[in-house]
């Protein structure tokens, strides 16, 4: 269906009583990844509640609109440094511009580039190498001074959406064709608008805790505290052997990471927090390690609930053997070594 069916759509449901989240879920059971964004039937259905007839695009006067305004391009960077794991065609959505558009300001204008599922600047200024040089050789002699103490203490964190459908990857579609066969094609299709953000905390034996948002909630400062007060309780209940030592504790530096409450909330519990360089997801296990490896196991899978997503997940991580986690943790010696043999650019394996 093109955008101007759809608008009919909407407009027919709108008319027969209709909640916008009725008519996503409409939208949703039968478009199935062709479906409109929820911002884009909320916008629709209000016009049409308001009174509006038509379902064409309103004549435009006056030069057009230029995509590249400064206004524009601060909107997409605030947007970018909120949530670096956004993707493209979500921003579009965001700023009402087109994909190409958006692909120009975040390459050419603003030197973003994705590494890990997350935006980061494309070239790192001197500064941010030096950072991130000096925190790696920090980690570096942490880890060596007793590396079985370390993997028995380090817990890190980080979160994800898990989406009720994620495509296959480009090498997981792949398949064997005969010779004069023809390749088969393949439909482009997006991730699913239902989803679920799962906060991973896990070590060198396995997962501790996740956490799964519930819809209509935000990661705040005082909701990541409330986590951390779970993580304390599953650790005393999952990981006895740290009753009586620090953990050290790893996360990025999202702004609820780095709140106030939160600040508080580690020292209380006295958890050592482990160093972690802005714009590093290369050197965050679960960024280049763990997530990757969910996203791989995802491809392709459909869900029909929330539910049905946090079930699948927890079987995945528990099927999962010990020796896998221990290697992803382990991973992070190689990377803080190359880091720092680097002078502190991006680390690719």
């Amino acid at each position: 269906m093109d955008k101007i069916e759809i608008r009919a759509v909407i407009k027919y449901f709108v008319l027969k009583g209709l909640t916008p989240t009725d008519i996503k879920n409409e939208l949703d059971s039968t478009l199935k990844e062709t479906a409109p964004s929820f911002s884009t039937v909320k916008k629709w259905a209000a016009e049409f509640k308001r009174g509006r007839t038509s379902i064409e695009d309103d004549e435009r006067t006056g030069r057009p609109k230029t995509a590249t305004t400064d206004e524009i391009v601060a909107k997409i960077n605030n947007a970018v440094l909120n949530d670096r794991r956004l993707k493209v065609r979500e921003i579009a959505e965001a700023v009402k511009i087109s994909i190409d558009r958006v692909h120009h300001i975040l390459h050419e204008i603003l030197g973003m580039r994705k590494l890990s599922a997350r935006w980061v600047p494309r070239l790192l200024t001197v500064a941010q190498k030096r950072v991130r040089m000096n925190i790696s050789q920090e980690c570096l002699d942490l880890f060596k001074r007793n590396p079985a103490e370390f993997l028995r203490r380090f817990i890190t964190v980080d979160e994800t959406w898990i989406h009720h459908y994620t495509p296959e990857t480009k090498q997981q579609s792949k398949q064997w064709i005969g010779a004069g066969e023809s390749v088969p094609k393949k439909a482009k299709t997006v991730p699913s608008a239902g989803k679920v953000m799962a906060t991973v905390f896990w070590d060198s034996r396995g997962v501790v805790l996740i956490d799964y948002l519930q819809k209509g909630k935000t990661i705040t400062g005082a909701y990541y505290s409330s986590l951390l007060d779970k993580l304390n309780d599953a650790i005393k209940a999952k990981r006895p052997h740290l009753a009586k030592k620090k953990v050290l504790f790893h996360h990025d530096n999202a702004p609820a990471h780095t709140s106030r409450i939160v600040t508080a909330k580690l020292e209380e519990l006295r958890f050592e927090v482990v160093p972690h360089a802005p714009y590093s997801p290369d050197l965050a296990p679960s960024d280049f390690f763990l997530f990757p490896n969910l996203k791989k196991w995802l491809g392709g899978r459909r869900f029909t609930s929330n539910e049905e997503v946090i079930a699948e997940t927890n079987g995945y991580f528990a099927e999962l053997e010990e020796s896998y986690y221990c290697e992803g943790i382990k991973k992070l010696e190689h990377r803080w070594t190359k880091c720092t043999d680097l002078e502190g650019d991006y680390v690719e394996k």
